[in-house]
């Protein structure tokens, strides 16, 4: 055990030593565009609130509501007694919106991304991957029986010579990345699927809510139906506001993954409570498209802005707008300068991005104001 702490001490360490240690910064308040903690009141330019709906009173009262109705604990499995009525009509929703057959609803997106591959595929299939798909998918293909096959980032080329060399093979790919900002062509992705005859698995956690009519995703918005996908993955913690995530496929998908999925089968469902509000979350999305409007102006506004102050912005039009900076402890510095003027952004340092690309994770909200954006740029433009 001595030998083991010491080991762990040392990696620590070293990971100090090079400018990547990792802490928990503890937010006392949020409201939105604001984060408030001992030290003060910050602009908030980090968080994944794209609609702004985790402080909306309405949702907050559907919370509420939830605890009071159905209890806050689910009590178990969802195929012992823990699938609820709040369960099965937030998995209709889900349903109703995107034009699924069926949902199954999990604790995490890592979970349910876990079970995507790991279920789906077998020994005698390929996982074919976007080199910069999230850590969550990375690690299924990894701890699958199916071996796998990453691409070089968008490079539909490539993709298409794996196909050809491993065919039935199951593609998967992000419809947002989540620290690029950008989007695969899902169409011809499909396309190349459907011509050697591979399935599709998105996930769409950063485009669920934001893109697409009534924000059903960057799939619909590129003109796909639910049915072109073997599997959809989304969670609840990004433009939804909540906590957890959900497959949606056929009916014979789902129904499968209920029976043989052992993160579904031996996790403890979901609180009712917090599924009542995020059935209140998805109709809240659907219906108040002046949120989506607002975050396409402010994605514009910051944008344009940008262009004009000289920043090297990643290629993005989407509410995630990464700033390159290069070396992580240049990056960790212009971080901490903004926190001391009143803005919370934070640098991107490797693992989570490669070495000699760190960079500020710009994220944009339908709840910044005008000035909150131009006084940002205006920081941002005294590190040029």
């Amino acid at each position: 055990m001595t030998d083991r702490l010491e080991r762990f001490a040392e990696q620590i360490t070293k990971r100090k030593a090079a400018g990547l240690y990792r802490q928990q910064p503890l937010i006392e308040s949020y409201q939105g565009r604001l984060l408030n903690n001992q030290q003060g009141s910050y602009l908030n330019f980090s968080g994944n609130d794209y609609l702004g709906l985790a402080t909306e009173p309405e949702l907050v009262k559907a919370l509420a509501e939830g605890a009071e109705r159905f209890g806050v604990g689910s009590s178990g499995s969802p195929l012992v007694t823990g699938h609820h009525y709040a369960h099965r009509a937030l998995s209709d929703a889900l349903c109703d919106w995107l034009g699924a057959d069926d949902v199954l609803l999990f604790s995490s997106g890592f979970a349910a991304n876990q079970v995507m591959l790991q279920h789906l595929a077998d020994k005698t299939d390929h996982l074919l991957l976007d080199k910069l798909c999230h850590a969550s998918l990375i690690d299924a293909a990894l701890n699958s029986d199916a071996p796998y096959k990453r691409f070089p980032h968008q490079d539909l080329v490539a993709l298409e010579l794996l196909l050809k060399k491993h065919p039935s093979a199951l593609v998967v790919t992000e419809g947002v990345f989540s620290m690029d900002g950008d989007s695969p062509d899902l169409k011809t992705v499909f396309t190349l699927c459907q011509t050697n005859k591979a399935d599709l698995l998105l996930d769409d956690a950063h485009g669920v809510g934001v893109l697409g009519v009534e924000g059903k995703g960057s799939w619909q918005q590129q003109g796909l139906k639910a049915s072109d996908m073997l599997c959809l993955m989304a969670n609840f913690g990004k433009a939804l506001a909540g906590q957890g995530a959900f497959l949606a496929g056929s009916a014979t998908v789902i129904d499968y993954l209920r029976q043989f999925a052992r993160h579904y089968i031996y996790s403890t469902a979901l609180s009712p409570a917090l599924c009542w509000a995020m059935k209140t979350s998805v109709d809240l999305s659907r219906k108040q498209q002046w949120r989506r409007d607002k975050l396409q102006d402010n994605i514009g506004l910051f944008k344009t802005l940008a262009a004009a102050a000289g920043l090297t912005l990643l290629p993005s039009d989407t509410a995630i707008q990464p700033l390159m900076i290069g070396e992580a402890d240049q990056a960790m510095r212009i971080s901490a300068s903004l926190k001391q003027q009143g803005i919370w952004l934070s640098a991107i340092r490797p693992p989570t991005v490669p070495q000699g690309s760190a960079r500020l994770r710009i994220t944009l909200s339908a709840s910044h104001q005008t000035n909150d954006i131009r006084l940002l740029v205006k920081k941002l433009e005294q590190w040029l």
